[in-house]
């Protein structure tokens, strides 16, 4: 769905600033409070529609223009263990009427399905925030299985919370009494009670959500209609139960945002928009050659949808053959992509170092999860750094680019794209599952304001012999930029060697010479840290006496809302903090080195051991601290803030 939103306003992603109590059409009798954010988690069995929830909940606060940020977390599992902690499924979701950086610490609001889903997220629920529990399911059996001797509802160890029992199975199915499903049938459609039920509480729209649910069981019109009375019968149900005396209203975020057209957009998604704006920019057919793997698949799902763009998709067999075709796609003139994760990064280092001899435009997108091997395959981290880095034989320097926020995929897709024309170049692009499935407000940009990234082929001869002959040598470069001329295969007089040999300056021809390998790898190198990227920008603001911080947090790739939130944090507290980004982690921006200089300590958060802390360390010989997670989760802002706090006073 897309709004139209206008001007532009920054305000603390911190705590509640407060509520202001209204009264209004809440219902009868109902009364209706003015907050200025929320965060709700939708929980439940993995076959309990969990992230189905949240996405149209997501949807219809996009649509009626708040900020937001979710964070979708499902097990690896394609069906878990029904009524297990393993299988608990949630959905946060954070919305305001400013603008916002996290999916949120911690949820205002907790929609328990089971005991498996109140146990697994009680933990992270503070004191008198509201929880909605589907008492249906408090029977013997699964509470036993999710270790609960006696039943949490009646025992009093909620009594620090705001509980609202709701026998939500019971009354989907009693709505849906009419419709001749069977109880099985019906109990499906309680996800869309619990929604409705939601809705009203904070005065979602409705419409988007019913069209919705029209659409996507068309071929199965009772079906589509029982599930949308469970979503009325839940939103009447909030309207008419004394249980819930009061809903809740978020205004819209109209001062968040320049002025445009904006859509609420996950991380693969934009991913996947940015690479179709940049093969339509470079005028080239855009080739993605993959094996499907967690969390990186809805890309290869995504593309094969847009064949009208001139867009082809291959599922390979597995990753070497899924990169194998990409490269081959490259030598043939198109914008070649290879997508994955973590472990397909491992299989396809050989051929990744092959687009780095053969010195061809290749995006190799990496969506990080947790690891090593197989790892975490649903749950996030960002420690494929030094893999992207070093991981190949050799001598084989690759540039990387890492977008900061879900909607900033777009925009890393095409810088990616732009560095692999440019420079004849693979490029790593390292995403993660928190920005992939991840979802923001996104601005639709015109086409006015895309890059050119158009590419001129080899035509002919560009070189001449000293006898006066003119032949075409495949690896006669750009000066400015060391590229080698991009030659199409079936171009009259351009036949050139190709393969993974070491190849003669100029020529192309196999070479075993010592002197010629020692210039290739370091003009290979030189290219690289060539590429021109933009100087990193530091959000330093000084005091009324013109002082500055004496601390940086650097952070690179997702951890871009949590340390801004908690940088926020930090000055609404009084303190000095200065922040920067890096987007581009090979070749470092220019001026990085002068800024460390700068200040007396430098702390990276990062999901990992430390791996961009440890280039730091080696490049600049900055005594970089290291806050490090590899929880499988991003960070929490409020920890972030103490953190860069102890730092700051140490």
């Amino acid at each position: 769905m897309t709004s139209q939103v206008s001007s532009t306003a920054e305000q603390a992603d911190g705590a509640l600033v407060g509520e202001q109590r209204t009264s209004g059409d809440g219902g009868p009798g109902k009364e209706v409070r003015r907050l200025d954010r929320v965060i709700i988690r939708f929980a439940g069995d993995s076959g309990d529609g969990m992230q189905l929830t949240g996405d149209r909940f997501t949807s219809e606060t996009a649509s009626f223009g708040n900020d937001l940020s979710t964070l979708p977390n499902f097990p690896a599992e394609i069906r878990a263990p029904a009524g297990t902690l393993p299988g608990v499924s949630s959905f946060q979701l954070h919305f305001a009427d400013h603008d916002i950086l996290t999916p949120g610490d911690a949820p205002n609001v907790l929609v328990a399905m089971n005991p498996a889903a109140l146990k697994a997220n009680i933990g992270d629920v503070p004191r008198g925030a509201e929880i909605i529990v589907n008492t249906d399911e408090f029977t013997k059996r699964p509470m036993a299985k999710v270790g609960y001797d006696s039943n949490p509802l009646e025992d009093g160890s909620l009594s620090a919370y705001n509980v609202h029992p709701v026998p939500l199975t019971t009354l989907t199915i009693e709505a849906l009494k009419d419709f001749g499903l069977s109880r099985k049938e019906a109990e499906r459609s309680k996800n869309m009670f619990a929604l409705g039920l939601l809705s009203w509480m904070y005065h979602r729209p409705t419409e988007g959500t019913e069209k919705f649910l029209r659409a996507k069981f068309a071929k199965k019109p009772n079906i589509a209609e029982a599930n949308v009375t469970a979503f009325r019968a839940g939103w009447n149900f909030g309207e008419t139960t004394e249980d819930f005396a009061t809903s809740y209203e978020v205004a819209p975020a109209t001062a968040a945002f320049p002025t445009g057209t904006y859509r609420n957009i996950s991380g693969n998604l934009a991913l996947s928009y940015g690479l179709i704006a940049a093969a339509r920019q470079a005028d080239l057919p855009l080739y993605l050659g993959s094996y499907p793997i967690t969390p990186a698949s809805d890309i290869l799902h995504e593309l094969s949808k847009h064949k009208n763009f001139g867009v082809r998709t291959f599922q390979a067999e597995d990753e070497i053959a899924g990169i194998g075709a990409a490269l081959g796609a490259a030598f043939g003139g198109s914008l070649a992509v290879t997508t994955t994760s973590g472990p397909g990064v491992a299989l396809k280092s050989e051929t990744i170092g092959l687009a780095v001899s053969l010195e061809l435009p290749l995006l190799i997108v990496d969506i990080q999860r947790g690891g090593p091997s197989t790892g975490l395959p649903t749950k996030t981290e960002q420690a494929d750094l030094l893999q992207a880095m070093y991981g190949r034989n050799g001598e084989a320097p690759v540039p990387i680019v890492a977008p900061k926020t879900p909607a900033d995929c777009f925009d890393a897709a095409l810088d990616a794209a732009r560095i692999a024309l440019t420079y004849r170049t693979p490029v790593f692009l390292l995403s993660d599952g928190y920005l992939a499935n991840g979802s923001e407000p996104w601005r639709i940009p015109e086409v006015d304001e895309l890059p050119d990234l158009r590419v001129q082929f080899a035509t002919g001869p560009n070189h001449e012999l000293a006898d006066g002959t003119e032949v075409f040598w495949p690896y006669k470069r750009d000066p400015e930029t060391l590229a080698r001329p991009w030659a199409v295969p079936g171009t009259p007089g351009l036949e050139h060697r190709i393969g993974g040999i070491e190849k003669q300056d100029g020529t192309g021809n196999i070479s075993y010479d010592p002197a010629n390998h020692d210039f290739m790898v370091r003009t290979r190198q030189a290219k690289v840290d060539g590429v021109t990227v933009p100087d990193v920008e530091v959000d330093d603001p000084v005091d009324g006496t013109g002082q500055g911080a004496n601390t940086l947090v650097l952070g690179w790739g997702s951890t871009y809302g949590p340390i801004t939130a908690a940088v926020r944090r930090v000055r609404g507290a009084g303190q000095r903090i200065a922040q920067a980004h890096l987007r581009h982690l090979n070749p470092f921006p220019g001026n990085l080195g002068e800024v460390l200089a700068r200040y007396d300590k430098v702390v990276v958060p990062e999901m990992n051991l430390g791996q961009l802390a440890t280039l730091l360390r080696a490049e600049y010989l900055v005594d970089a601290r290291s806050h490090t997670q590899v929880s499988g989760m991003p960070f929490k802002a409020e920890q972030l803030a103490e953190v860069l706090k102890e730092a700051i006073n140490d």
